[in-house]
This record gives C-alpha cells, structure tokens and sequence, in this order.
C-alpha cells in the first residue's frame, strides 16, 4: 500500500477563465535559464541514505522507547492503564514515519530515490513499500497518472480511489463541512476503508487507472496468493505458537508456505500476470517474488523471536506496526490530499500550492518535499531535496509569482499583509477558484518510464486536454 490519494472536485458553477476575459493575456516570460533547471533535476546515489537512515532511526528508536518504558511501569507496578498514553503518542508518532516512507516511494516511483535506477527500485521496495505492504510499481502506476492527467476527475486514480474509500469531499466547503469532514477523517471505519481501497491501487494495481491495460488483465488466482500469504499466514502461526506445535512445526510451516507460493509464482505463464501500459522496471514476475521473499523473512524473524520465549514480538508488532497503518498514517495521507488538490482547479499554475507550515507538521502531513507541491506538479524530475530551489527559481517567472498559491499557517484566516490562505482556510469556500483555467496535461511525467501503448495515452491526453469543464 502506499502515497497519493484524495483529490476532489473544485466548484462546478464557476466560470472558464476564457469565457470571463475581454482579451488575451499578455506573454510572459520565464526568466530562468534550462542549466539552471538541469542543475535542480541532477540526482546521486547519496543524499537519500541519510533520510532513509534518519526515519528508520526514528521508527527504531520511537518503538524501543516504547517497549522500554512499558516494561519500566509494570515493573513499578503502574496499572496497564498506564501504557495507554505511551501507545497513543508511539502509534501517532509511527503513523507519521510511514507516511515518510511514502515520501519514499513517491521519490523512488518518479525514479529520483537514487540515480542508478536498479538501486532506486530496490531500495524503494526493500526500504519503504514492501514495509507497508505495497510496491514502488504499482503505486507508479496510480501515482504518475495522477501527475498527468491531476484533477481530472475521468482519469485521475485520486477520484475513483477517493470515491471508492468514502472520502470524496464537494469542495468548496463551508466551516461546517470542514467540521463534518474532518470528523469522518478520524472515523476509524473510514480510515479502515481507505486503507483496503488504497491496497487495491497501490498495492495490486487494481481499481481505475488509465495506466492499466485491459488486454492484459492478469489471472485472479495472482494477486490472491500474495493477499493470502499477507494476512493468512500470520494467524496460522500465531495460533500455532498459542497451542504450542513446537518450534520446528511452526517454523517449518513458514517454509513450507513460502516454498509452494513461490513454485506458484515461478511456474505460472507471464499472462497469469497483471500488465500495464508503464512496465515495471524488473519483470511482474520479479516483483511478486521479491515481495514474498520480502514478507517471508519478516515472518520468520517475528516468529523466530516469539519462540524464544520473548512471546511478544508479534503483538508489539500488531500494535506498533499494523494499528498506525490502518489509523494514523492514513489521516496524514488523506489530510496531505485534500490540502494539496482540494478545492483546486486543473490550471497549470493553479492545481496545488506550496505550503510554509512548520517542520512538525510537514514531517507528519507533507513529507519529503510535499510542502512544495506546485513546483513538483511543474517539473516532477526534480527530487525533493532541490524543490525549494525550484521555487525559488519559478518566483522569476511572473505567471508562477502571481498565480501559485503560497499557503501560511494551519488555521485561522488569511494573513492580513499578504492575503495568504492557511492550510485549512484553502479549503474554504472563500478561496475556490474565481475562473476555471485552462485543463493541463503533464506530458513529461512518463520521461522516465517505459511506455508499452503510447497511442493511447496520447489519445487519452488529448481527450483529457479537451475534456468539457463544467460551467455556470
């Protein structure tokens, strides 16, 4: 499962600009240089180890802390009430980490985690989606088709995804609605659905996505081996250990599993395999494999350490791991989604902002660079150690200085000396778009990629580009 999901319908009786000006506007110019934009998309194989290695640090050091001062109050003889805090505050703290894994995977699927693309999508994989149960692949699939067709509501994934979960919102809202909304955000049946939905997209490749390829719609048999390796085989063992089979039963069980889900996946034909029109970089057959591999080892490890008469790893894992997976991560990736694109129109310049919103609340809600959404909407090559850069450099250009939206604060009304709107105010209906700018389509987003069916993705975009906007 993984990044990028909740975009919603800007105001549907709000005029086109064309149709609300006089006369055409006058050219403006860039007044930045092509070296100066190359420069920001160079890439290296260094930089991301450091923020990879600091999140991990953070996850390991969040849930040592808590399994420490757990023991430290039952060893003082503290109610478990007590431990009710520390779980709070970890799995909020942990939920925050995952959704920096994302970041992760969102930097690995635009193929700028690192510049060897073999060690860009092994490391995306191994590092960040694989842990959250999705992969670098698939969410490239849901997450750069949202890049080229964003806010089209016929073939941006974010739509159907967020209509799918429950979360679709009619932006503009009013204070009320804003209430409502984020009282459903904290709902956790909700969070639940949203969860189950994004695995459909960013981990299985399913659902709407323009990426998909029809002709090639894999075997049903595919996906629910890998799903029933996920989520059946950790019950097997843990009921297992709980009526005490012994040591090598229970491990021998894993292998035995692991060994005949793997023989499926090696043995069954490449149509058997899901295919799409942006291929993945090492063959489906290699993904499914390695993400087994992948949830294999975690599952011995988990289950090697139970047996050691520790008896709590799995459980530690259950409630520091899956809890926040299925609650607090997803209320940061919703919350992220409805501020980068709610309310928005499908301008070039105007459908996300840059967000100045505190370094608490963009570690937790816009990770890795996603404060400085617009610029990454404009130049998605760019990774996001460079996008304030970016931004600095696009202030040059007059269109971007006077139509990019600059969002400072949380909440609360617009700064009275630069009319800046906050975070949540964005979403008010005080700020929807004034016209409807013309429909943009990234044609550059795919640079990168390998493309199996060009022709139809240019007859989408076409259509897309051309697609009627709802008038007054």
């Amino acid at each position: 499962m993984a990044i990028d999901t909740v975009i919603l319908q800007p105001d549907a009786r709000l005029p086109k600009e064309s149709e609300t000006s006089t006369s055409a506007a006058p050219r403006r110019t860039a007044r930045y240089s092509v070296a100066e934009i190359n420069a920001l998309k160079a890439r290296d194989n260094w930089t991301n180890w450091r923020y990879l290695a600091m999140n991990w640090a953070i996850i390991i050091g969040t849930i040592g802390l808590a399994i420490w001062g757990e023991a430290e109050l039952r060893a003082a003889g503290h109610s478990a009430l007590w431990v009710i805090p520390i779980a709070a505050l970890t799995i909020t703290i942990i939920g925050a980490c995952q959704h920096q894994l994302g970041g992760a995977i969102h930097e690995g699927t635009h193929f700028y985690l690192f510049a060897n693309r073999t060690l860009n999508e092994v490391a995306s994989d191994w590092l960040a989606a694989f842990p959250i149960y999705t992969s670098t692949h698939h969410f490239r699939l849901h997450h750069l088709s949202h890049h080229q067709f964003v806010n089209d509501p016929q073939n941006d994934p974010n739509f159907a995804q967020a209509e799918q979960s429950g979360h679709w919102l009619d932006f503009p809202l009013t204070h009320v609605e804003m209430v409502r909304g984020l009282l459903r955000l904290l709902w956790i049946p909700n969070l639940v659905s949203y969860t189950v939905a994004r695995a459909r997209y960013s981990a299985l490749g399913l659902g709407e996505n323009p990426y998909g390829d029809p002709k090639r719609p894999g075997h049903w048999l595919t996906a629910a081996i890998g799903i029933l390796f996920a989520a059946v085989v950790p019950a097997v063992l843990l009921v297992q250990m709980m009526i005490g089979v012994g040591a090598a039963i229970t491990l021998g069980t894993i292998g035995t599993l692991y060994a005949a889900a793997m023989a499926f996946y090696l043995l069954i034909p490449d149509d058997w395999y899901q295919g799409s029109r942006v291929e993945p970089v090492f063959s489906y057959r290699v993904l499914f494999t390695t993400r087994l591999t992948f949830m294999a080892i975690l599952y011995t490890a988990l289950t090697a350490i139970d047996l050691t008469g520790y008896n709590k790893a799995w459980g530690y894992f259950a409630l520091y791991w899956i809890v926040p997976l299925f609650t607090t991560f997803p209320v940061f990736m919703i919350l992220r989604e409805w501020l980068q694109h709610g309310n928005a129109d499908r301008g070039k310049m105007t459908n996300s902002r840059v967000f100045m919103t505190g370094p608490l609340f963009n570690f937790a809600v816009m990770p890795w660079g996603m404060n400085y959404h617009l610029p990454h909407h404009l130049m998605s090559s760019v990774p996001h150690y460079n996008l304030k850069k970016l931004h600095d450099l696009l202030l040059r250009d007059p269109e971007y200085a006077e139509k990019g939206v600059v969002v400072e604060g949380l909440y609360g009304p617009s700064d009275p000396d630069t009319g800046r709107p906050t975070a949540l105010g964005i979403l008010h209906v005080d700020h929807a778009p004034k016209v409807w700018h013309a429909a943009h389509v990234d044609e550059d987003v795919l640079e990168d990629a390998n493309v199996s069916d060009p022709a139809e993705l240019a007859r989408l975009s076409r259509a897309s580009r051309e697609a009627k906007q709802p008038v007054n």
